[in-house]
């Protein structure tokens, strides 16, 4: 079946009017059962069982290495990170996490290939060239990294904690993709947030990238911070057009001092007000997409050339931990505190204290303690939310012959909300297919939302989710 989206129309998709009727508060369905189904009553045994049944399937591996040290504090960050000037504590860290590399790669069978990996924190960059060298090397002793050519090997950075030579170190490693934190350009708006980075570093930085070769280069950018207006805003996006880099995450700031204290030394005076949060949004996400830029999702753009876009476009987005991408047949392995593993049908995740983490790695023992087993029921909700996000499309016919059930008589109740979105502008139905409508994709996590069973009991319950725009 050959499925034809509408065209994007995406120089008028956003305006506040449409951002106001349907920014509602939902999951970001980076997992579909999200991180708050996880228990611990899930057990090594749940853990040992799936692995075996993912060395039957002999898909390939993704990995996630989770470096949480920083040099210092960015104020808005809500990541699991620690602030430290000791060498002695980042290495203590380290041998844990080479040992928990040494002890996890023996679960899984040898042969099988690692097509992607991603390095996250924290500031992996924090750590030395010779400490980035020696985890790279552990990593592939232990398991089959594929040539860079065919994997696909990324990383994050704080453009404060580098330069050209390390970035030529990655690229001879074998890390191919790259992702700048940079925030914002505005000066007044990086001393509040206490991440202060001029211009000229980054231009550098991305011309250096380009000289290495690197695959692809990600800008993150955050909008809702103190001082931010869209005038403000809007010069930084033309800053980062010019700059041109091939993806850009324009990420909604949740200000949530009462979780993550940092937050607190915002000043929140100077906070936008909703309505101009709103408006610097739509004029941001509306000037990327003017540029050329194509609006993947989930705060997500890519140049129409890029891998992301076009595996969009041909139907073979995946999204997990690490976001979107572009391997959808394979099993994550999580490595390091807190990070999340999907395997088989289990989602797990290992302790979110680095304290735990390093005494139970240190004496020779799992580092798990919370998870989830999925049923057949989360598997079949799960395909029809990835559909969704990644694809823009839900067919129906699709789900039936995956999972042997009869689409119209499981979801009864939810097609009836689904016509609404159609009736609504949001989805379009054709031959029996779901296509989420250019408009649609802009709140295409509100439409997941109908399918998510557990969501009414966290609402209930008082469970705090961001906006959907």
């Amino acid at each position: 079946m050959r499925l034809v989206k509408e065209e994007s129309g995406q120089d008028s998709l956003w305006d506040s009017e449409f951002i106001r009727l349907h920014d509602v508060a939902g999951p970001r369905y980076t997992s579909y059962p999200t991180a708050l189904q996880f228990h611990e009553e899930f057990t090594d045994q749940d853990y040992k069982d799936a692995v075996g049944r993912s060395n039957a399937s002999r898909m390939p591996l993704s990995l996630y290495v989770h470096l949480p040290f920083c040099a210092s504090l960015c104020y808005y960050c809500a990541c699991n990170k620690v602030i430290t000037q000791s060498d002695e504590k980042k290495r203590r860290y380290l041998d844990a996490l080479i040992k928990e590399i040494r002890l996890k790669s023996k679960d899984f069978d040898a042969a099988r290939p690692v097509y992607q990996m991603h390095w996250g924190g924290g500031t992996p960059t924090y750590y030395s060239d010779a400490e980035l060298t020696e985890l790279w090397f552990e990593i592939g002793r232990h398991f089959h990294l594929v040539e860079p050519e065919r994997g696909e090997y990324s990383i994050e950075i704080d453009p404060r904690t580098i330069d050209g030579n390390k970035l030529g170190l990655l690229k001879g490693l074998g890390f191919n993709r790259i992702s700048l934190g940079i925030q914002d350009f505005d000066q007044r708006v990086q001393e509040a947030i206490n991440r202060v980075q001029s211009y000229e570093q980054i231009r550098d930085l991305l011309q250096a990238a380009r000289n290495y070769q690197y695959r692809s280069v990600n800008f993150d950018l955050i909008y809702g911070l103190p001082y931010q207006t869209v005038a403000s805003v809007r010069e930084t996006i033309t800053k980062v057009i010019d700059l041109s880099p091939d993806r850009i995450s324009l990420f909604n700031y949740a200000h949530l001092p009462q979780r993550f204290k940092s937050q607190s030394l915002l000043p929140e005076e100077a906070l936008p007000p909703a309505e101009e949060k709103l408006q610097i949004l739509c004029d941001a996400s509306n000037q990327l997409m003017n540029a050329g830029y194509v609006y993947i999702g989930m705060d997500h753009f890519a140049k129409p050339t890029d891998e992301l876009a076009l595996a969009q476009a041909e139907g073979s987005l995946h999204r997990n931990f690490q976001g979107y991408t572009t391997f959808k047949d394979a099993d994550l392995v999580g490595l390091g505190v807190s990070s999340i593993s999907l395997i088989n049908n289990i989602y797990c995740q290992n302790t979110k204290s680095i304290t735990e983490y390093q005494g139970l790695v240190e004496e020779n023992n799992s580092p798990l303690n919370a998870g989830v087993v999925l049923s057949t029921d989360d598997e079949i909700r799960r395909a029809v939310i990835m559909s969704l996000l990644c694809q823009n499309w839900l067919i129906p016919a699709q789900i039936e012959s995956q999972f042997g059930i009869r689409f119209e008589h499981y979801f009864s109740s939810e097609i009836k909300s689904l016509n609404e979105f159609v009736n609504a502008g949001l989805l379009s139905l054709q031959n029996g297919v779901y296509n989420v409508t250019p408009k649609g994709r802009l709140v295409v996590r509100k439409i997941c939302m109908l399918f998510d069973v557990y969501l009414p009991q966290h609402v209930k319950e008082g469970r705090r989710f961001s906006r959907v725009l």
